[in-house]
């Protein structure tokens, strides 16, 4: 099971180093970070992440703001943990239903306790691995594991599989975006992609090819920071050779 977190912090050398830290924690995937309350509210409702880190500094007020407003938009909120360099604002963050709040510098162990902590309290339903595709009577079940991408024909949407099977459904591209777990992500207006299936990203091309065979799919300037994103993750824990 992957956790997906986001950061909500205007400071960029705190961000890497909380990245640091989590990057021990390989079912930690990491989808992006916001410097500002409006930021992070786009950024939660874009990506709809398992757990939010958010720094509370001089900005604590309208951080706090940002997770009132989000009941406004979806059920279940993320999970919040907040970080500071003192107490000041743990009172707040218990008002506001933040899971956890840690203090800086930071402490491995207690960061460590968090995190298992956190692993055996999060819902069960976010283990779902199956999409059900229904139609009046029919119900077709895609185990979400073998799913290389999704592609958009008008009002409709093709699944590719992994097997070479392609599957219809009468949904548009933009209903599954918001349904699918954060390793799918939308690469071009036409194109959703299973990044687990990335094999190579050609910036010169504007392509992504996938493990699976010789295919490639095309990824536009709009959806740059997707790609930008999911290149970062998956260099984290390579050797590189570049010229």
């Amino acid at each position: 099971m992957e956790y997906s977190y986001l950061i909500v912090d205007s400071e960029a050398t705190s961000n890497l180093q909380l990245e640091h830290f989590l990057d021990d924690y390989q079912d930690f995937m990491f989808l992006g970070h916001a410097s500002s309350g409006e930021e992070g509210l786009n950024s939660i409702l874009k990506f709809l992440p398992d757990v939010v880190f958010v720094r509370l500094n001089d900005s604590a007020s309208e951080y706090f703001n940002m997770v009132t407003e989000l009941y406004q938009y979806i059920k279940q909120l993320p999970v919040f943990i907040g970080i500071a360099e003192s107490k000041t604002h743990a009172y707040d963050a218990i008002k506001h239903n933040f899971y956890d709040y840690w203090l800086t510098p930071y402490n491995e162990f207690n960061i460590r306790k968090s995190i298992f902590k956190l692993r055996k309290q999060l819902p069960t339903e976010r283990e779902t691995s199956t999409l059900v595709l229904k139609s009046y009577k029919d119900f077709h079940y895609l185990d979400m594991d073998e799913i290389l991408y999704l592609k958009a024909d008008n009002n409709t949407t093709d699944f590719f599989m992994k097997d070479g099977s392609r599957v219809s459904a009468y949904k548009t591209l933009k209903s599954f975006e918001k349904q699918l777990p954060a390793h799918f992500i939308r690469i071009h207006q036409s194109y959703i992609l299973n990044t687990r299936f990335v094999a190579r990203i050609n910036y010169g091309k504007s392509v992504c090819f996938l493990k699976s065979g010789t295919e490639h799919l095309p990824f536009s300037k709009s959806y740059r920071a997707n790609i930008d994103s999911l290149k970062e993750r998956l260099s984290k824990n390579t050797i590189s050779s570049a010229n």
